[in-house]
């Protein structure tokens, strides 16, 4: 009796607006109605124990807000084989101080057409290899029962071309073709190629398919096998809207909305970023606190922290819980690169001027590659120039220029433009790979500072820290990716390999590469997590150090105070930074220090404590 109370309120709290919304953007009140029902529906479905666990978080609603939270995003495939290899692997899991797993695509998908898991042609279905929905509730059970959270991509902009309603719609049935972008003839498309620009200008050109069965082009935004869904039919919404909450009854508490600013189209705009896509969330999110409250919004928006603002909403009426801090991590990459910390330090200083309940999820690597969308108008005025200026960033990681010790790929490369992402993974940036190869234990030595350096600093950023597995044991590029032949054409694949379990048997082998860089993460994630001020919703401030090469953060929450030095350079640094306030303890080692003067080895790093 108590949850159906629970539920009345929670709809009563939100109907208006959502109605509202709803009829604005629609104006179809039997489509609402059903929406309605079902979300009761929904909830009656919804087992004791995750009913239990909403009405906890709605308790205390900045339990993601804190210092304990450390995710980690995973391939099943590649980590564990299957869903429950991965549940097997909980314990190592929890050794990694990870509580917050992100499962990568796992949902129904052709193969060899599946754009990574992106592509999927079953919202209700894992795929077979991996296991099934049984596992899958199996396993987030497990994970709530040792305290973890587990995060999965929900890719709503569109189906792929085997999906059930792409099929029907290439039958030529009216009602499926109204769910996707279709026109007999080319006047329309050619009007939004205009306008609309291209995601992958050189690996799948155009932003429409022509599809002989029925004899129309469709949208499609991403690749030709991805069909772009139309959000103006109320029917889209609400199914997909179905398949969210089915999703988040089998146990997910944190759905990532894949390419949220792409899923409203409109005639003679970019198609992104459109008022109709905060409508759609913000109906999301109400959606979402009345069925399953329980439930995180991640979204996938990649642009400069202080544009994507407008994702979280307004404290009245909020969208997404948490935003990706895509520009950052670029931007750390151009600072290694560079040795210059001049727009790292401005982008963090951006960050830190934000509301504090915002809450970004920071990452040195992800799934994808890295691509160069940097604040050219700042670097400009530094000296850099944007196309020279990326050529030399894609030479450096590849291991061709500025003294570098990376190891990689370029990705998507255009010979016009001169544009191309690069892959990689942590390690073989870093300079592990050339390091081992050349059996160099200086370099090796060298390289592992600088992985340990830079996650250090990733953990001192506000918000939450997201590891890439396989990261924590220093796990290299892999090469045989060119062997399968659905996977040669894509070099993101490279750093996507598969989780080396001999290497992770040496973690505990301080003298092993896998044991020192283990060890030094759990240092680092043991101080995060008990030290307050690393708490998201702390004060956090750059320091000057006058060396552009050495990055300052300072944290303060409740009367404890944390400064962190980074030095982005291969060179020994001594520097002076102005918080002359008294003695500190070095949260590493326990020596107490002062900050006038400090010596900070070539890719070292402190976490300083004020006494």
């Amino acid at each position: 009796m108590a949850y159906k109370e629970n539920y009345r309120k929670r709809y009563e709290r939100h109907h208006d607006e959502l109605r509202w919304l709803y009829m604005e953007l629609y104006d179809n009140g039997d489509m609402f109605a059903e929406l309605c029902d079902n979300m009761q529906r929904f909830y009656q479905e919804r087992g004791r124990e995750l009913k239990s666990m909403d009405c906890q978080r709605e308790a205390d609603q900045d339990w993601y807000r804190q210092n304990d939270l450390l995710g980690m995003m995973m391939y099943i495939d590649n980590f564990a084989g299957t869903i429950k290899g991965v549940e097997k692997k909980l314990d190592y899991i929890e050794r990694c101080n990870v509580n917050y797993i992100h499962l990568m695509p796992f949902l129904e998908t052709p193969k060899g057409r599946s754009d990574g898991g992106y592509a999927v042609s079953d919202f209700r279905k894992v795929q077979e290899r991996l296991g099934s929905m049984e596992d899958l509730e199996s396993l987030t059970a497990a994970c709530h029962r040792k305290g973890m959270k587990v995060c999965m991509d929900f890719v709503m902009n569109h189906t792929s071309e085997e999906h059930e309603w792409a099929r029907r719609a290439r039958r030529g049935e009216g009602e499926y073709m109204s769910r996707y972008f279709f026109f007999d003839n080319w006047d329309v498309p050619s009007q939004y190629e205009k306008t609309v620009p291209q995601v992958f200008p050189t690996t799948a050109p155009g932003n429409f398919t022509w599809i002989p069965e029925v004899g129309h082009f469709v949208m499609t935004s991403f690749y030709p096998y991805q069909w772009d869904l139309n959000y103006k039919n109320p029917r889209v919404f609400n199914e997909m809207m179905y398949n969210f909450l089915y999703l988040a009854n089998r146990g997910i508490d944190i759905i990532r909305i894949d390419a949220v600013p792409y899923i409203w189209k409109e005639l003679g705009t970019q198609c992104r970023n459109l008022p109709q896509v905060h409508t759609i969330v913000r109906m999301m999110r109400m959606i979402s606190e009345i069925v399953c409250p329980g439930v995180l919004l991640l979204g996938e928006v990649v642009m400069e922290p202080e544009k994507v603002v407008p994702y979280f909403g307004t404290v009245e009426k909020p969208e997404c819980h948490m935003l990706y801090n895509v520009t950052t991590m670029a931007t750390t990459w151009h600072t290694v690169a560079t040795r210059d910390t001049r727009l790292l330090k401005r982008q963090l200083d951006i960050v830190s001027s934000l509301p504090k309940d915002y809450v970004f999820l920071n990452y040195l690597r992800c799934h994808d590659d890295i691509g160069w969308g940097l604040d050219f108008d700042t670097l400009e005025k530094e000296g850099f120039r944007e196309r020279p200026h990326k050529k030399y960033l894609n030479d450096y990681f590849q291991g061709y220029a500025g003294g570098s010790t990376s190891r990689g790929e370029l990705y998507n490369a255009d010979p016009v433009t001169g544009d191309a992402r690069f892959c990689g993974t942590t390690a073989s940036m870093c300079g592990i790979e050339k390091a081992g190869f050349e059996q160099d234990e200086a370099g090796m030595e060298r390289a592992i500072r600088m992985d340990g350096m830079l996650h250090a600093y990733m953990f001192m950023q506000s918000g939450i820290p997201v590891l890439y597995s396989g990261d924590e044991i220093a796990q290299v590029n892999d090469y045989t990716y060119k062997e399968n032949p659905d996977k040669a054409a894509d070099s993101r694949y490279i750093h996507r390999g598969a989780m080396n379990w001999a290497l992770a048997g040496n973690i505990s082998d301080p003298d092993t590469v896998e044991g020192k860089l283990f060890g030094q993460l759990g240092q680092l994630e043991q101080i995060r997590k008990t030290e307050k001020a690393f708490v998201s919703n702390a004060d956090m401030w750059t320091i000057d150090t006058g060396d552009m090469a050495v990055l300052c953060i300072g944290r303060y929450f409740e009367g404890d105070k944390v400064v962190g030095l980074f030095n982005f350079s291969e060179y020994d640094k001594t520097v002076r930074i102005q918080e002359n306030d008294g003695d500190y303890v070095d949260l590493i080692s326990g020596e107490r220090r002062t900050v006038s003067e400090i010596d900070i080895p070539a890719y070292g790093f402190y976490y300083l404590k004020k006494k």
